[in-house]
């Protein structure tokens, strides 16, 4: 499974505004939920708080991958988000966040999480393409950068 078939025009959203963290996180979770008769946004969300509490899921130079693995449901979900402005994150370089691509998988779904999280992790450690999704005029752009990335 890779990232690129994943991801579609609805998963993508640019110029996010948010107030914090955990308002963040709940914008995510409904996002996550918005199509999946099987989970509710509530089960994702304390699922993403639970992985945060481990840790947090801030990779450094701006980007996140919250992430977690949810009871219920065979599907996993995905979203990118950019923030119009970037949020304290609790990342391992102490750096504000704009960049976060989120995964809700299932409580099942061992090893092919973990080969997602490492193409994520894989896609955002290229400068280069940070550079352009910051620079991104729209949804649709960050689409194409996001499905043509190497993984």
């Amino acid at each position: 499974m890779l990232i690129s078939d994943l991801l579609s025009p609805e998963k993508i959203h640019c110029d996010v505004h948010s107030s914090s963290k955990k308002r963040l996180l709940e914008l995510i979770s409904e996002d996550l939920a918005r199509n999946s008769d099987e989970v509710s946004q509530r089960e994702i969300f304390e699922s993403l708080c639970a992985r945060e509490r481990l840790g947090s899921t801030g990779l450094g130079k701006g980007v996140a991958i919250p992430h977690g693995r949810v009871k219920g449901t065979d599907h996993v979900e995905v979203s990118f988000i950019r923030l119009k402005k970037p949020l304290p994150f609790d990342a391992i370089d102490g750096e504000p966040v704009d960049l976060l691509f989120a995964l809700a998988v299932p409580e099942s779904c061992g090893e092919t999480h973990l080969k997602l999280l490492s193409q994520v992790a894989e896609i955002f450690s290229d400068p280069e393409l940070l550079k352009e999704l910051r620079a991104a005029e729209n949804s649709g752009r960050l689409l194409k950068l996001l499905s043509r990335a190497r993984h």
